[in-house]
Order: structure tokens, then sequence, then C-alpha cells
């Protein structure tokens, strides 16, 4: 399936194409290079361009600093490796649970879960381009979490009653994650 295709799929019938995804034979060179590369790259992009036009608010005021374009650059770069490391670490963290809550452990299905639950929220990486909507981004984010509850217990096999369980604790975890990266890119 094509990117924009998927990507318009999982944020408007997220129940119909979760179970699609379940039944497809995907390889993950293939959701790397093809899916998660590709929208992973939307955020540093318009968050290094909103850097370099409006520069970096200062903590608890209304004024900015200008940018060095290096500055805005690295930290571009830092966030795009942040954001494809966290893929993968929420990935093995959705694996290895899985058996804990009766499903199955299987890396290609992880990594299904996690790519296409984070779609929301890199598209939500839009609105980093005008720092005003960048609370925008967040909603982004929060229906990013709704995505891996649906899909979740569909491609790890994980049974109904434990479903909720499972869920929760990916998702606790998947918070961490993203709270590290978000500490780790503040500090660039």
């Amino acid at each position: 399936m094509q990117l924009i295709d998927r990507a318009k799929s999982i944020l408007l019938q997220p129940r119909s194409t979760w179970r699609e995804i379940d039944a497809e034979f995907t390889k993950p060179g293939e959701i790397w290079g093809k899916y998660i590369m590709p929208l992973a790259a939307i955020g540093p992009i318009c968050g290094t361009i909103s850097m370099l036009i409006f520069g970096q608010r200062i903590a608890f005021t209304s004024l900015t600093n200008p940018v060095p374009v290096s500055t805005a650059i690295t930290r571009g770069v830092a966030a795009y490796v942040l954001a494809l490391v966290s893929v993968f670490i929420i990935m093995q963290i959705i694996s290895l649970l899985a058996p804990n809550f009766g499903g199955q452990k299987n890396d290609v299905q992880a990594l299904k879960a996690a790519a296409y639950s984070s779609t929301a929220a890199w598209i939500g990486g839009v609105f980093a381009l005008i720092p005003a909507l960048a609370l925008v981004s967040l909603l982004f984010a929060l229906y990013s979490l709704y995505l891996l509850y649906v899909g979740l217990p569909i491609v790890m096999k994980v049974p109904q009653d434990r479903a909720m369980g499972y869920t929760a604790v990916v998702i606790i975890v998947t918070i961490v994650v993203f709270l590290i990266v978000g500490a780790l890119i503040t500090a660039f």
C-alpha cells in the first residue's frame, strides 16, 4: 500500500486498517524505508525550518533568540535520529511484553504496531512550523496513543480480556520514551 493511502486510512478508519495491516506480509525493511523514515522526518524538518525562521523561545518569556543554521540543523538531525530510535525501542517493548499478556512475540508485528500507531504524531509534526500551533502537535500525538490502543491487541494477538492491561503498560512505556526523547532533543 502506498504511504499516503496507508496514512490516510490508519487515521480515518483505524479499526479496519489495523485488521488489514495484521493480515499483510511485510518485510521490516519496507516498513522502515517506505513508511517510517519519510513520515518521521516531517516533524524534525518542520521544527528546523521553524527554528530558522522564528528562533528559539526563551523559557517563561515571550522573547526568542535567533538560532544559527548549524544549531538548527544539528537539532533537526538529532530529532530525526531519536524518532527512529524511539520506534525501535517501542517495537522491542511491544514484542517483549506480548507473551506476558497472552500474545505473540513477533518483532515484525510489533514494528507494524509501533510504526502505524505513530502516524498521527508524525503528521502532526507539520504544526511545528508555526510555534503558536505547536500544541496541535500534542493532540495528534494523543491520537497516536489511541491508534496504539486500537491496533495493539489486533496485531499482537493479545486475548481480549488481557488487551487493556497490555495496552496500558505499552502506552505508559511509550509516553516515558517520548518524554525522554523530548528531553534529549531539548538538551540539543
